[in-house]
């Protein structure tokens, strides 16, 4: 019987779990920080509010783990947002079908001009995004936008819609290295609030994408829960026990997390729940001491001070120079953007900080050689 991830939640209470959250003690963050094979129950320490006191340890545990497993060097990408068009109409995102913007898809000329922009930037390894729309952004079209990045970069990602294991293995031929796929939340019963109408409303379907992923034969599959929706905590748990699952079942895929914070966008969404930078640091060391091998990236969302202060403290990529509108490097146009950045630094700027603080930049993820 192939059992799923969502077959091993499906009856799972949230309140409970966030009720053993919250009954953590010192005593279980004190044995989880010694452990040397930390389980769920561990992780539900490390995120509780009782590791608030033990931050110090948290960040110097992680900062060791990270510079033993990838060394002392940061990894840059840079999205490169080639379409807003989007069925969907999740209430908190700038591209919601229903927000009064003007909708772009670009051309492969329009591409060209993009790609020549950030080769121009030195970067090697990009991101290519879209909305949600698989009528005018289908999978023909994202195999021939790899197509044109192909021959420009050494590593191509992707975060666009679920898809089939078929699609995904035509994607990977086509030179896809890593896709990235979001949750958002975690939490069933009000996730069709937040996705009334369109693909995405399908919660199962998006949680069983990493799976799909693997089975396509995904170098990288990343995943993440949007910070604003729901208790933080609990999300980051349930996103643990996923990147377990995953782990142990489809262990020749390499992993990614990010945790996205909800920044100001078209339709005005308020967030939620709020979490607070200290919170936010604490978050990225629990994952970085549950798990020693994952990537941990951190998006233009974040100011410069955080960034600033996380280059050695367990993240291993960030982005640079970013643009979140479709056809941003060449032609800006911030009434498209997806979401409004928080740190506005160039590339040249971002080297020279993480290049301050001891680290090297790595521009690409591997040569097309080793694929």
């Amino acid at each position: 019987m192939n059992i799923s991830f969502y077959d091993t939640i499906k009856d799972l209470s949230w309140e409970s779990i966030g009720e053993s959250i919250y009954a953590k003690t010192s005593l279980d963050v004190e044995r989880a920080l010694n452990s040397t094979n930390i389980t769920i129950e561990d992780f539900k320490a490390l995120i509780s509010p009782a590791a608030s006191n033990y931050l110090e340890p948290m960040a110097s545990m992680s900062r060791e783990i990270t510079q033993r497993r990838f060394g002392k060097v940061m990894q840059f990408y840079v999205p490169l947002y080639i379409s807003n068009e989007c069925t969907n109409h999740c209430i908190y995102c700038g591209f919601n079908h229903n927000n009064d913007i003007e909708r772009i898809t670009l051309t492969d000329k329009e591409i060209i001009s993009e790609i020549k922009v950030i080769k121009s930037m030195n970067m090697d390894n990009v991101l290519l995004l879209t909305g949600e729309h698989p009528k005018n952004v289908g999978i023909d079209y994202i195999e021939h936008a790899v197509e044109l990045c192909r021959p420009y970069f050494s590593t191509i990602n992707l975060e666009v819609y679920p898809m089939s294991i078929e699609e995904y293995e035509r994607l990977f031929k086509a030179g896809v290295n890593s896709v990235y796929v979001y949750q958002e939340t975690y939490r069933q019963e009000v996730y069709k609030h937040y996705h009334p109408k369109g693909m995405k409303s399908n919660y199962k379907y998006r949680l069983d994408t990493p799976e799909r992923l693997a089975k396509a034969g995904a170098h990288r599959v990343g995943f993440g829960a949007l910070i604003g929706l729901e208790d933080w905590r609990v999300e980051m748990v349930y996103m643990a026990m996923h990147l377990r699952f995953m782990t142990k079942k489809y262990w020749r895929s390499k992993y990614a997390v990010a945790f996205p914070r909800m920044r100001p966008a078209a339709g005005g969404f308020q967030p939620n729940v709020i979490m607070t930078d200290k919170e936010f640091a604490q978050t990225i060391w629990a994952y970085r001491i549950f798990d020693n091998d994952i990537d941990i990236s951190m998006t233009t969302r974040e100011s410069m001070e955080m960034r600033n202060n996380f280059v050695t403290l367990g993240i291993t990529s960030m982005s640079a120079g970013s643009k979140t509108d479709p056809g941003g490097y060449s032609k800006p146009n911030h009434e498209l953007e997806q979401f409004h950045t928080n740190d506005n630094r160039n590339e040249v700027e971002m080297e020279a900080m993480v290049r301050s603080q001891g680290y090297d930049v790595v521009y690409k993820d591997w040569d097309k050689i080793l694929n």
